[in-house]
C-alpha cells in the first residue's frame, strides 16, 4: 500500500490545501493530513480545532485520515511507518524553502523519508493561510479562499458575524 503524510499548520485550511489533498489522495492509497503543533507560532485555531475542521473538509475522501503531531516530521513518519511526505508549491520561493526542508528530512531520516512536491493549481497560486487571516481580520470576503463553514469559523474568531 502506498501511503503519504501531508503535514502542515493548516491555520486555516484553504482551497489550495484541499486541492493538494484531493490530488495526493488520487495518487496514494492512504493519505494522512497531519496538523503540526508548532510551538513557534501563535495559531488562530487550536490543534484540536484544526483537526476537526480538516475532518469535516475531507470527509468525502475515503482514503484520507486526519491526525496531529509535535516535533520532527521524520520521527512522526517513522512512528507511522510512512516514507513519503507531500508538500505543495505555489511559487519558486516556496521551492527554495521546501527543498531545504526535504533535503534535511532525507538526511536526518537516513534516506527513509522522501518528499513529493505537488504544484498548486493556478487558481490557488495566490492563496495563503496568512492572507486569508489578514483579509478576514478586516471583515473582508474570504469566500473564494476557504469553504463556507471555515469562513464562518474564522469570522467568529475575529468577532465578525
Amino acid at each position: 500500500m502506498k501511503a503519504a503524510i501531508y503535514p502542515g499548520s493548516f491555520d486555516p485550511v484553504t482551497y489550495g490545501h484541499l486541492d493538494i489533498i484531493r490530488r495526493a489522495a488520487e495518487i496514494f492509497d492512504e493519505l494522512t493530513v497531519s496538523v503540526l503543533n508548532n510551538q513557534l507560532k501563535t495559531p488562530l485555531f487550536s490543534v484540536e480545532e484544526r483537526v476537526k475542521i480538516l475532518e469535516e473538509a475531507t470527509k468525502d475522501f475515503p482514503n484520507v485520515k486526519v491526525d496531529s503531531f509535535s516535533g520532527l516530521l521524520i520521527d512522526y513518519s517513522k512512528k507511522k511507518g510512512v516514507h513519503v511526505a507531500i508538500r505543495g508549491l505555489r511559487a519558486i520561493t516556496d521551492f527554495e524553502y521546501e527543498l531545504q526542508i526535504a533535503q534535511t528530512n532525507k538526511l536526518l531520516s537516513k534516506g527513509e523519508l522522501d518528499t513529493v512536491f505537488l504544484t498548486t493549481s493556478l487558481e490557488y497560486a495566490y492563496l495563503s493561510s496568512s492572507s486569508v487571516k489578514e483579509i478576514a481580520s478586516f471583515n473582508g470576503d474570504i469566500s473564494m479562499c476557504v469553504p463556507e463553514f471555515v469562513a464562518q469559523l474564522i469570522y467568529e474568531k475575529y468577532g465578525h458575524k
